[in-house]
């Protein structure tokens, strides 16, 4: 299911949404397609790193950010940038810009934080070598705001070849509950072993967005615009 939009335009110009998605081009067409497996093997986060067994080209208080602007792939890249595009502008607007900015690089240390935490605890040494990159661990994290600040709002999402909306609480919640199965198997099975996605990185970061943006809208802290009611037009 592909989203295409959230329906709620925002009440100003998502300024920081828009240089993250910029700076994640810019990571990808001016440092990594030169030579992509040599940047890849730079710039990632290896979580060996943390407890030792192994020295990354950065260190690992550098790598986890660095990383986080990485990409394997143009559908990697992509993938990430248009989610980033559809829900990203919608919490910038409930948080404002620099908090949006704080919360975002936040989110993705939460994620791969708990990546970390549960390669070293339950993986293997192999895995711990493994590299983690890509901005999907940030991006969780904004999905999970978006779902704690708009859970009624309409995603138009393609889905086959029909359009249909679906509220966020289902598309989201749907997204995690994913997530979750594969982060099981992955970890009790073999069935999802050599997949190359972190799962328990989107499990931390959306985890860490939802509560922060919970805990922070309840505490008058961010101003989430208010969401249409279903008879309401619906910007297509």
């Amino acid at each position: 299911m592909l989203p295409l939009s959230d329906g709620l335009p925002a009440r100003r110009f998502p300024v920081v949404n828009v240089a993250l998605i910029a700076a994640n081009l810019a990571v990808w067409i001016f440092y990594e397609l030169p030579d992509l497996r040599g940047a890849v093997a730079q710039s990632s986060f290896y979580p060996c790193d943390v407890d030792g067994t192994c020295q990354s080209p950065l260190p690992w208080p550098i790598s986890w950010l660095t990383a986080m602007f990485m990409h394997a792939s143009w559908s990697h890249l992509l993938g990430n940038l248009l989610f980033l595009a559809i829900f990203g502008k919608n919490v910038e607007d409930a948080f404002g810009r620099l908090r949006y900015l704080a919360f975002y690089l936040a989110g993705g240390f939460a994620a791969t934080a708990l990546q970390t935490i549960t390669t070293l605890l339950f993986g293997s040494d192999a895995d711990a070598l493994i590299p983690l990159l890509g901005a999907s661990g940030a991006i969780s994290a904004v999905l999970g705001a978006f779902l704690a600040l708009y859970p009624h709002a309409r995603i138009k999402t393609l889905v086959l070849i029909f359009i249909v909306h679906i509220p966020a609480w289902a598309y989201l919640g749907g997204w995690f509950l994913y997530q979750l199965r594969e982060a099981h198997d992955a970890l009790f099975t073999a069935s999802a072993e050599g997949s190359g996605v972190a799962f328990f990185a989107h499990i931390g970061g959306f985890v860490f967005g939802w509560l922060l943006a919970r805990a922070l809208s309840r505490a008058g802290r961010i101003d989430p615009q208010p969401v249409p009611h279903r008879s309401a037009p619906v910007p297509l």
